[in-house]
């Protein structure tokens, strides 16, 4: 089997790339990735010898170098390829648009005419805005900035591709990634890297916002079993049910790497911050999947993780991995 993972770079393209090479002798893994500055080929460096790994240079948003890749006897296409800061689509959302929008199309277009055999699409909870329940699958979208329209925007076409042309189509909405590679300008990795600077960690608001958290391990065995399990033309959330206030992360994170509280910042609130997302997982339970870790465990892992592998992140944090391949790829 030959898999197409757009967005293979970045921190959950790459972990589930990984996962399948190291899982399934078998499988076949092209990487496509525009290489933004959250696309990072150390992330897969351990790879890059591997004669069942390829990687190219692209965008999805690009109609001929997608097609030029999907007639390599591709058989599953997951795309990861995404704009997916918050802070960063507030302030520049035409990027957002162009990629998860008009990113999305352009597959949806391509899997049709090489009668490609499984797509799946990875989204997020975001989509249906804030809530003081749980999200179903079949709950409404109500997003509530432009990088949350723009994956509902991509979301929907998905949708309308498994109606019109009966596209084998899945869609999945996740509650909130860590671990491993993670991007240091999400707020796990940025608490953390920023207190080996020996640096304040900033927080929005009061923060009471409320988030779900899975452990990039527990994501990838999900995804799997979607894969394996799941039906052409549903929807499955992922999810753990483990929910906390961004300042219990906070605390749990001073308390792990044995810091106090003057190393928070409360910081003005970011415009349209939902207030609380919760996942209802039960269908994908019932494929027969349950996450192994539970948060502290896991936060104890990414903490060690990060302060092992410091070279890694500070090369992104000051732009010299960017600039890097800039030049090894082009801008």
């Amino acid at each position: 089997m030959k898999f197409l993972i757009t967005g293979g770079a970045g921190f959950m393209g790459s972990n589930f790339i990984r996962y399948l090479i190291n899982n399934y002798p078998e499988f076949e893994v092209v990487n496509f990735d525009k290489l933004t500055y959250a696309g990072n080929l150390e992330n897969l460096r351990d790879l890059e010898q591997n004669p069942r790994y390829q990687f190219i240079k692209g965008d999805i948003a690009d109609e001929a170098a997608v097609n030029a890749i999907m007639g390599q006897d591709i058989d599953t296409v997951i795309n990861f390829a995404a704009e997916t800061h918050v802070d960063r689509s507030i302030s520049g959302p035409k990027s957002f648009i162009v990629t998860d929008v008009l990113g999305t199309y352009t597959l949806l277009e391509a899997v049709k005419k090489h009668g490609i055999k499984k797509y799946i699409q990875i989204s997020t909870d975001e989509v249906f805005g804030s809530t003081n329940e749980e999200f179903s699958e079949d709950s409404p979208f109500e997003p509530n900035s432009p990088y949350s329209a723009s994956k509902a925007g991509g979301d929907h076409l998905v949708r309308a591709y498994w109606k019109t042309y009966g596209l084998p189509v899945i869609v999945t909405h996740s509650c909130n990634f860590y671990g491993p590679y993670q991007y240091p300008e999400k707020l796990i990795p940025l608490f953390i890297t920023n207190l080996i600077e020996g640096k304040k960690i900033p927080v929005y608001g009061d923060g009471q916002n409320i988030r779900e958290w899975i452990y990039v391990p527990d994501y990838c065995q999900a995804l799997d079993v979607i894969h394996q399990k799941g039906e052409p033309g549903e929807v499955y959330n992922i999810g753990t049910g483990e929910r906390f206030t961004n300042l219990e992360v906070t605390q749990m994170i001073l308390e792990q790497m044995g810091v106090g509280q003057e190393m928070v910042e409360y910081v003005k609130d970011r415009p349209g911050h939902d207030r609380r997302y919760a996942i209802n997982a039960e269908k994908l339970r019932e494929l027969g999947w349950q996450p192994d870790w539970n948060f502290e465990q896991a936060l104890k892992e990414t903490i060690e993780w990060y302060q092992d592998h410091q070279d890694w992140w500070k090369r992104l944090k000051s732009g010299e991995y960017l600039e890097y391949y800039k030049k090894q790829y082009g801008a």
